[in-house]
């Protein structure tokens, strides 16, 4: 059920929100936490898609803020066609039932003043003492922490991959990172971390000399990886960033050189990844891109601080740099 508040106020969602629990038993008893989506006029659609595959997993309430130039440069942005042109106007939509999954929806799209204040616009919808969680599918603040959303989150999800400068928006992240953060970049490592550990969890257990990852220019996650590897294995790497030209997106290989010889984990189509091992037959192993939802679900099931994205992403990032000088295929960066 779609339920459309055109030209409303916080007040008159917060009282359909009760109506439409009396009228048709729609509970918010379940919900374990609220989700705020921070977003763009027009944009919406695919975070809510992933939100709610995400609430099968975690049943919750979001509340997605859509907002327009306006709110970050100041030109006032207009109103839908056919409707009266105000400075300050609020449309708002509940959606509950089939049209979103195992949550309640609300969707709040600000226009003009009044998407000068994103806090303002959620405070009296949130669950009472239930934790919140933000989510920048777009747009990311300068510092997520101290925007005004962030400062009422116990986590505060970014995805540098949509930056226009990926790779400038981790290192942003990591001067302004405090704990609770975490990015989209990080939680696409999963399934590449958890292989490279089995494979250092069999013999021979010899340790790492050195270590080779190559990747996009534009993957945040590539440094990442790099990152976490140099520092987890305290052993040189090397950051091999391909250029456009190269044709393929996301991270590529990761050789770890060891005194029997290199382990090899090589990305060959978009879901099949080679393994190579001194000694062993070459495997095939299934290694896909993850989704947004993937991702969401992931970062949901833990709300306390992820300890070693911080270390990560705040010493492990940094050292990458002093040591590489970046080595770059095709391009310097």
């Amino acid at each position: 059920m779609i339920v459309d508040l055109p030209n409303t106020t916080t007040s008159a969602v917060s009282k359909a929100l009760v109506s439409i629990r009396e009228e048709g038993g729609a509970v918010a008893l379940g919900r374990v936490l609220t989700l705020v989506i921070s977003t763009v006029l027009g944009e919406e659609e695919e975070a809510i898609e992933a939100a709610n595959d995400a609430s099968r997993e975690h049943p919750m309430r979001v509340i997605v803020v859509s907002l327009g130039p306006d709110a970050r440069t100041g030109v006032k942005t207009a109103a839908p066609a056919g409707a009266e042109i105000q400075d300050a106007r609020l449309d708002a939509q509940i959606r509950v039932g089939g049209d979103a999954g195992a949550s309640e929806v609300i969707v709040l799209r600000a226009y003009g003043d009044a998407a000068s204040d994103e806090e303002g616009l959620v405070t009296s919808l949130l669950l009472p003492d239930a934790p919140v969680v933000v989510w920048w599918p777009h747009v990311t603040p300068e510092n997520p922490s101290e925007s005004p959303l962030g400062r009422i989150a116990q986590r505060r999800i970014t995805d540098s991959a949509t930056a226009d400068d990926p790779n400038t928006s981790i290192e942003r992240l990591a001067a302004t990172y405090r704990p609770g953060d975490t990015d989209f970049a990080w939680t696409r490592l999963t399934l590449w971390r958890a292989q490279l550990a089995a494979v250092l969890d069999q013999p021979p257990f010899e340790p790492v000399t050195s270590i080779q990852v190559e990747g996009a220019a534009q993957s945040p996650s590539t440094e990442l990886l790099a990152a976490w590897l140099g520092l987890q294995l305290d052993a040189e790497v090397t950051l091999e960033l391909a250029g456009p030209g190269h044709g393929s997106s996301g991270i590529h290989k990761v050789v770890l050189n060891r005194p029997s010889g290199e382990v090899r984990l090589e990305r060959i189509t978009a879901t099949v990844a080679s393994l190579v091992q001194p000694g062993q037959p070459t495997h095939d192993i299934s290694l896909p891109r993850r989704s947004l939802r993937d991702c969401l679900a992931e970062e949901l099931r833990r709300l306390d601080p992820d300890e070693l994205f911080g270390e990560v992403v705040q010493t492990g990032v940094g050292r990458l740099e002093r040591r590489l000088g970046t080595t770059v295929g095709g391009d310097r960066a």
